[in-house]
């Protein structure tokens, strides 16, 4: 008997087959006998679901803003089967001990994968985290940011050495940050310039070490992603968003890297195939902390739920191949990590996200991050009707089975140093 089946799912390559699921494990693709639990998908495309690499999952003094429970159902109820948490946390995750509380709290509270990066200082010790089981390194930052201290570049140096000899993936949050306070989106994006985003990349060179690729988080400009190195990550929200959408002094478009004017914007837009992968750099503040003047507020936007249906609204629309979609969100980000990707084939993770293709508005009350608002209210998003985490039905129109999500170590994790 199959655990579970889902039969004539639409798949990416055209057909229409049953999905069949034992133990965790997609087993076969085809005509399928009886199941425990069998649905019909009939008009339902099955992609491999997303794993989103960059979120702030907040969680502890923060958790007003989010915590596991709400921000992982969000991430399910986006078509998100997977997350690496940011260590920029309070406290930020220096220690062993730190990390080790973070990853009980995500156990407690996770309803899908989850795996949790180290943090980058002068008093980090990187092998420590990394047989802990830090999923990553970083973000570093290479420029401030909210609950984030830059490193000089002879700190950044050291650092990057150190987590080369362990092999391990480095993420590296780059800006030129000006001498000011912003007023208002349009200063912000001239503090935090475009131009400076691209000499920072030109910088950081002579601190990478020779034969290590890093990973560059959150590229706001086109012009960035011609000199950065390494793999090349890029937000929805600058892909999809821009300074012209907002009131010159509205808080809820404050984000670090800033949004970009519209014509920005569109030339990113249009350097789709340029782009490496998309995470969402989930980062929810309250209504109540944006709600103040310009340069006093927090930077940061909620994403994790609406960055796949953004990106299949324009499947829909012929913008981007779903191919394409399914490369950014889906394998590039394992690739990245080192860590299988979910899909339909051998020794993949047997996640997937099932879609009816109907676009339908985005509004922050059928959404699930415990922020309460969106920066996409009133725009067209695709969502997942069905998700599977490994072989079994982690949510299905509205409604979560509830399933306690597991935590995925990076590489170098060591079993003997086991989190009770």
């Amino acid at each position: 008997m199959l655990d579970l089946v889902l039969r004539n799912a639409s798949l990416p390559d055209g057909r229409v087959a049953d999905l069949a699921f034992r133990d965790g494990t997609l087993l076969h693709i085809g005509s399928a006998g009886r199941a425990d639990v069998e649905i019909q998908c009939r008009g339902l495309l099955c992609i491999p679901a997303a794993t989103d690499m960059h979120v702030h999952m907040r969680g502890g003094i923060q958790s007003a803003k989010e915590d596991w429970r709400t921000g992982t159902m969000a991430a399910l109820a986006g078509g998100v089967t997977m997350v690496v948490d940011q260590p920029n946390t309070i406290p930020p995750l220096f220690s062993c001990e730190q990390f080790q509380n973070r990853i009980r709290e995500a156990s407690v509270g996770a309803f899908c994968s989850f795996g949790v990066n180290g943090g980058v200082s002068m008093d980090s010790d990187p092998l420590s985290l990394w047989h802990a089981g830090a999923m990553a390194f970083g973000e570093i930052f290479a420029a401030p940011s909210s609950y984030g201290d830059a490193l000089t570049i002879e700190e950044l140096r050291d650092a990057l050495l150190a987590i080369h000899s362990l092999l391990a993936p480095a993420t590296i949050h780059c800006e030129k940050v000006l001498p000011g306070s912003p007023d208002n989106l349009e200063e912000h994006h001239h503090l935090r310039s475009a131009e400076g985003e691209a000499e920072s990349f030109q910088q950081i060179r002579s601190a990478i070490p020779k034969g290590m690729k890093p990973h560059i988080c959150h590229i706001s400009s086109s012009q960035s992603l011609a000199v950065a190195p390494g793999s090349k990550e890029v937000t929805p929200h600058h892909l999809f968003l821009s300074i012209e959408q907002f009131e010159p002094e509205d808080t809820f478009g404050r984000v670090n890297p800033p949004l970009r004017p519209e014509s920005e914007r569109k030339t990113l837009f249009s350097s789709w195939d340029s782009i490496d992968l998309i995470a969402s750099d989930h980062a929810p503040h309250t209504r109540e902390e944006k709600q103040v003047p310009f340069a006093d507020a927090p930077s940061g936007l909620p994403g994790v739920e609406t960055m796949l249906p953004l990106l299949m609204n324009e499947v829909i629309k012929g913008t981007f191949t779903l191919q394409s979609v399914i490369e950014k969100t889906a394998t590039a980000p394992c690739r990245v990590l080192g860590i299988p990707p979910s899909g339909f084939g051998e020794g993949e993770r047997s996640d997937f996200a099932l879609y009816a293709m109907k676009p339908e508005t985005i509004q922050s009350d059928n959404l699930h991050s415990r922020c309460g608002w969106t920066p996409y209210e009133g725009m067209p998003g695709v969502f997942p009707s069905l998700v599977v985490i490994s072989g079994r039905i982690a949510y299905r129109e509205g409604e979560y089975t509830h399933e306690p999500g597991t935590w995925m170590p990076g590489r170098g994790y060591h079993p003997g140093e086991h989190i009770e």
